[in-house]
């Protein structure tokens, strides 16, 4: 089992070693062959435009590799290519600091985000940070737009909205200066649920003697303005009007106040949009119940106010809308009864920067409903960007009140912002690669439900500053076949190599081949690389550190020898498969130190005048001395009478030291053995001294000391101490064994023979009783036989 799990563990090393070499090697697998492809790869990637970099049999590509790995392969910094990003701010208007009751200023003149304007330049895989500012700005306008749904059951709930003009505006004015409203009205589709009725009831759909208008889809009853007296005269002249079918024709009508900001008066400021029923909503699809199969346009189709196109429109998809409710900057705020709250909660979820109140049943409470659905609105900002160009990502960081960070998708938020508060966002931009071939790009940057926006243009590093200077049809590139730039030959259409001297049809012959064989071998550049056109190319290894180099590819800088498992032990480079040693050392493995220092022994001799240094470690010529300055020597005499107090106070808490035993005798390693055969013998690799000692006791103990190969001390100690028996004991205790012996004998053979005397008695008392018995031979006065014999009277004996 353990030997599965080492065989596991090592496997998995090396599996997530090989894996981590392959993660961080995307410069040299690129095989780029210009610089410019060179720096798209990723932003750790640089080229070397030194014309002298490469080795012999090294392709163009091996001049794209990691920043580090081109200095270490000897590229000085100046000549490595590496651009960065930049970024410049266009327009960087302050956000606006106004109180209510200040001066009055127009909504083209107050600022939320700051700044509105960048301009970025990317480079492949390096992230441009941008940091926004977005202030929630005090008395800033607001258009409201009351969408009511006229149907029948909405009757009593006109009568309340009647007076909402007014009344609205007296409690909007609590919190902006500049509130402007405007009102339409919806019912349905005439096509949908009159298709089997009579004109008269398209005329008058209600039952009874109600007096109602004829329905229709949507109508723009009031403009947006700040007159709220106008807004309940208009409302009070409306009508109920009627359908069939509960689901109203409500998306139709949002589609068109979201379109026809014109016809509404909508200015860019807080758009609100109230959308108050007692139903539900058709949607897409539906209109084909009236025959309608055309999808909705999303285009604005009114005329005098009223929409004309509803019988040849189907109804907006959820979709549809969400998309032109965002482009337009309209919040939505659904004021529908309780019975349809969870039809209207699951529907807030797909329109970003909506909200859901409940209106009782005359619509009496839409006042606070609007106020507390703007509330909840406005305290919150969401940023969303436009539709990204291919291979360029975004990421959001949001820090809001009270030092709140956010990150991943929360960061494109901040809740709980009340008026005059300030958030920052810090945004991350990453391109990877040249998308669309370099040319700009614009993307936009806004906060949900409002009409201003961040504009961030967008423009790609695709090329090196040296492909500016790059010489065509270069002399340098065979007879000028290729453009000479960032020190290395781009090649025309249809020539290779590295001075583009072969044709791609020439790339591989027979006559080509024969140069890249060393010693006219069979073996192609030594099996480590390509002939191409006549030349060898190297291969590429995975790790990046490890190359083959040389005309046939013969060299490489991986396979010289190891010492302590690093390559030339870490004291060297290795190059065509030899260790070239840093100063100081040498050896085949640059293993072998020529300083001395560590030879000197504590009377500044070199190995103590008993050997000689090497490699920085001194080999003793007498062989009783030992340690790396040659100045132990465990057999010399007296040894083991030195350490004779440490062994007994340590191995069996005794002697003279058993006190300060800890604080005197730690300087040796103890090693407890069972017998004296179990001790090591003077075999070992290094110098052992056997010991004898007696203690106060008259005991003997037995033990060995030595250092080891590691300069450790050693002591290996029998367990047991060996003490001598006194001179009469023996003897006494002899005697006493055979007398217990003795005496134990004597009463096994009393109990056996009371045994057998027993035996013999109870014998004849058996025998005498078998004697005196008597047996009665008469018969039993009450038995019967059990035969009977029945004689036939017919029977004649015959």
């Amino acid at each position: 089992m353990d030997l599965k799990l080492l065989f596991i563990s090592t496997l998995l090393g090396i599996i997530c070693c090989s894996r981590a070499q392959q993660e961080g090697n995307e410069c040299i697998k690129a095989n780029a062959l210009s610089c410019g492809e060179c720096i798209q790869v990723g932003a750790k990637c640089g080229w070397c435009t030194d014309t002298e970099f490469l080795k012999q049999g090294e392709p163009t590509s091996a001049r794209c590799d990691e920043l580090e790995s081109l200095k270490k392969r000897g590229c000085s910094k100046t000549k490595i290519e590496n651009p960065h990003g930049t970024q410049k701010i266009l327009k960087n208007k302050a956000v606006t600091h106004r109180k209510k009751g200040a001066e009055k200023l127009r909504p083209e003149d107050i600022t939320q985000i700051q700044p509105q304007k960048l301009s970025l330049k990317l480079r492949s895989g390096e992230p441009q940070n941008i940091k926004l500012k977005f202030k929630r700005a005090e008395d800033y306008p607001i258009d409201l737009y009351y969408l009511m749904d006229l149907s029948y059951s909405m009757k009593d709930d006109l009568e309340n909205v009647k007076n909402l003009g007014t009344s609205l505006m007296k409690e909007m004015s609590k919190i902006t200066s500049d509130f402007r409203i405007g009102f339409g009205s919806f019912v349905e589709k005439t096509v949908m649920p009159y298709i089997s009725t009579t004109p008269a009831k398209l005329l008058n759909p209600c039952t009874g003697d109600q007096n109602c208008t004829s329905p229709f889809s949507y109508k723009n009853v009031l403009k947006l303005t700040s007159n709220g007296q106008q807004f309940n005269s208009l409302v009070g002249k409306q009508q109920i009007s009627g359908n069939l079918d509960s689901p109203e024709g409500g998306f139709d009508a949002i589609m068109q106040v979201a379109v026809c900001g014109n016809h509404i008066g909508w200015r860019n400021v807080t758009r609100l949009l109230v959308f108050s029923t007692d139903a539900g909503f058709h949607f897409a699809g539906d209109g084909k119940l009236g025959g309608i199969v055309l999808p909705n346009d999303g285009k604005c189709h009114l005329k005098d106010g009223m929409y004309t196109m509803s019988h040849y429109y189907d109804y907006p998809s959820i979709a549809h809308l969400v998309q032109k409710l965002s482009e337009n900057n309209i919040q939505t705020i659904f004021a529908v009864t309780e019975e349809f709250q969870p039809v209207y909660k699951e529907l807030k979820n797909l329109i970003p920067k909506s909200a859901v109140g409940t209106l009782s049943a005359n619509s009496s409470n839409v006042i606070n409903l609007i106020i507390d659905a703007y509330n909840s609105l406005s305290s919150e900002v969401i940023l969303e960007n436009s539709k990204l160009p291919e291979g360029v990502t975004i990421t959001y960081q949001s820090r809001c009140k009270n030092g709140l960070v956010n990150e991943g998708e929360n960061g494109r938020k901040c809740s709980n912002i009340s008026i005059g508060d300030e958030v920052s966002f810090n945004i991350n931009i990453t391109a990877q690669g040249c998308p669309k071939q370099g040319k700009p790009e614009t993307i936009k940057i806004k906060p949900l439900g409002f009409t201003e926006e961040v504009e961030i243009e967008l423009n790609f590093i695709c090329e090196c500053d040296c492909h500016k200077h790059g010489i065509k049809n270069s002399e340098m590139c065979h007879n000028g076949n290729g453009t000479f730039e960032c020190g290395a030959c781009r090649c025309n259409k249809g020539r290779v190599g590295r001075q583009c001297e072969c044709r791609k049809d020439e790339v591989s012959t027979e006559d080509l081949d024969k140069n890249c064989r060393k010693d006219n071998s069979t073996d192609i550049c030594s099996n480590n690389g390509e002939c191409v056109c006549g030349n060898c190319e190297c291969k590429k290894r995975e790790n990046p550190e490890e190359r083959y180099s040389g005309k046939f590819c013969e060299c490489d800088n991986f396979n010289c020898d190891r010492s302590n498992n690093k390559l030339c032990g870490g004291h060297g480079r290795c190059e065509c498969r030899v260790c070239i040693c840093d100063a100081n050392y040498t050896g085949s493995a640059c293993d072998c130190s020529l300083d001395t220092s560590t030879c000197l022994a504590s009377n500044k001799q070199i190995c103590n005048g008993r050997g000689t240094c090497g490699c920085g470690t001194c080999r003793c010529t007498d062989p009783k001395f030992q340690g790396p300055t040659c100045e132990i020597c465990p057999t010399c005499p007296g040894v083991c009478t030195e350490h004779k107090e440490c062994v007994q106070c340590r191995a069996f808490g005794t002697g003279e030291k058993k006190d300060t035993c800890e604080r005197d005798c730690g300087y040796f390693n103890l090693i407890v053995v069972k017998d004296r055969d179990k001790l090591p013998q003077p075999v070992q690799a290094f110098p052992l001294m056997h010991c004898k000692e007696r203690d106060a006791n008259d005991c003997w103990f037995y033990y060995t000391y030595a250092v080891n190969n590691n300069t450790e001390k050693e002591v290996h100690v029998v367990e047991t101490l060996e003490c001598p028996a006194g001179p009469d004991i023996i003897p006494i205790v002899a005697g006493v064994v055979a007398g217990i012996v003795l005496i134990g004998l004597a009463l096994l053979l009393i109990w056996k023979l009371l045994m057998i005397i027993h035996d013999r008695r109870e014998f004849a008392k058996f025998e005498k009783e078998k004697m005196n018995a008597k047996w009665d031979t008469g018969e039993n006065p009450i038995y019967k036989s059990a035969v009977t014999t029945v004689i036939n009277p017919k029977y004649e004996g015959k």
